[in-house]
């Protein structure tokens, strides 16, 4: 057995899933954002999950992620967020995939592709909307849409944008973003009954703001169990975490007062100590920030790290925990014997975000998944 390992829970995964339909209803659809390997969870076995909840459009960051999503047996809908280059076009249209578009030698070296293999493809317009990030301007918007009805084999899917303070307590900000998306979508000649999908929603637009779900919503984070942001804006805590990363103790011994722990001796002790070393490190994505701020779960109860993490090694205080021995397992993020360490717990000890903790642990270590409990 791996000394450790993160478990998903496809059952946690499910019901986030049902919960987000239930919000929505039946006049959105939903797109999953499965980039970054689900975030950590792995893709292929999450977008399976969902595929089989209904869910019929899914989210990419590369053009080679779609190309898994359909090898893997995966249909409906999948956005390319990132676009495609020209090396990729054979690929985007033999897997039917949609890239995003916001420049227009893009749309003509599609167009240019399609006309030549006798196909039509769909593209995404990509608006910035105030995030700063990829996207034409909305005063853009126009021309550009003419520009790409214009080009043989290339029809508009859908026009997106994407919030950025969406979980903040102001929601003024919002709102006129999403004012200005509307604006968009009348630039773009979009209308009920075009085909044109609209789509804005991330996971804390859609908790918050039911007004502008559009047609589509983006939810990542909150699939995953996770809210974005503080969460305080969800109102309970209807969303089930989804991954755990556990290890197993492979040494416990008792330390006399005075014992400096690991590099730079950042910890010593302060009494008689019984300390125990888990085989997980910074190279597992349990970051050095970490150090002497982190508590993970043994038995049931929380124990503090201490002294600075190593590459593939970390030590815990487990002094005032009777019975802890070789062999333990150690929940670092998770649920044990009914308490918890949460992603967001685990984000403010390192200083990031839960989005981070998850593709950090998830990507860096072997997964689980957890058997469907019937």
């Amino acid at each position: 057995m791996n000394s450790h390992w993160v478990e998903i829970d496809l059952d946690a995964l499910r019901h986030n899933c049902r919960v987000l339909q239930h919000l929505l209803g039946t006049g959105t659809k939903m797109l999953a954002v499965v980039k970054s390997d689900a975030y950590g969870h792995g893709m292929i076995a999450v977008a399976r999950a969902l595929h089989q909840q209904g869910v019929g459009a899914f989210g990419v960051a590369e053009v080679h992620e779609g190309v898994l999503l359909r090898q893997a047996g995966i249909s409906g809908d999948i956005v390319v967020f990132l676009g495609t280059g020209w090396e990729s076009l054979p690929d985007v249209a033999h897997h039917g995939l949609q890239p995003v578009v916001f420049d227009r030698e893009q749309v003509a070296e599609i167009s240019r592709f399609a006309c030549a293999a006798g196909i039509r493809l769909g593209v995404h317009l990509k608006v910035d909307t105030g995030m700063g990030r990829l996207g034409i301007l909305p005063a853009e918007v126009a021309d550009f849409v003419s520009f790409l009805q214009e080009q043989k084999g290339v029809y508009l899917a859908g026009v997106m944008s994407h919030f950025p303070q969406a979980d903040i307590p102001d929601s003024e900000p919002s709102r006129e973003q999403n004012r200005l998306f509307a604006e968009v979508l009348k630039r773009a000649g979009s209308a009920e009954g075009s085909g044109t999908v609209a789509h804005i929603a991330n996971s804390a637009a859609m908790f918050r703001y039911p007004d502008m779900h559009w047609d589509m919503v983006r939810p990542g984070i909150s699939l995953y169990g996770c809210y974005a942001g503080d969460g305080a804006w969800a109102g309970k805590d209807v969303l089930q975490p989804v991954m755990s990363f556990k290890s197993r103790i492979i040494q416990v011994k008792d330390v006399p007062a005075g014992s400096g722990v690991s590099y730079g001796y950042t910890y010593v002790t302060s009494r008689p100590s019984r300390l125990a070393v888990l085989p997980v490190g910074y190279n597992d994505g349990y970051l050095r920030t970490l150090s002497n701020r982190a508590e993970v779960l043994v038995r049931g109860q929380r124990a503090s790290q201490r002294g600075r993490i190593c590459m593939n090694v970390t030590m815990i205080d487990v002094t005032d925990i009777p019975g802890v021995c070789a062999g333990d397992e150690v929940t670092l993020m998770g649920t044990q014997q009914g308490r918890r360490i949460s992603a967001e717990e685990v984000a403010g000890w390192m200083g990031t975000i839960n989005y981070e903790v998850l593709c950090l642990f998830g990507n860096n270590n072997s997964r689980v998944y957890v058997a469907e409990k019937k």
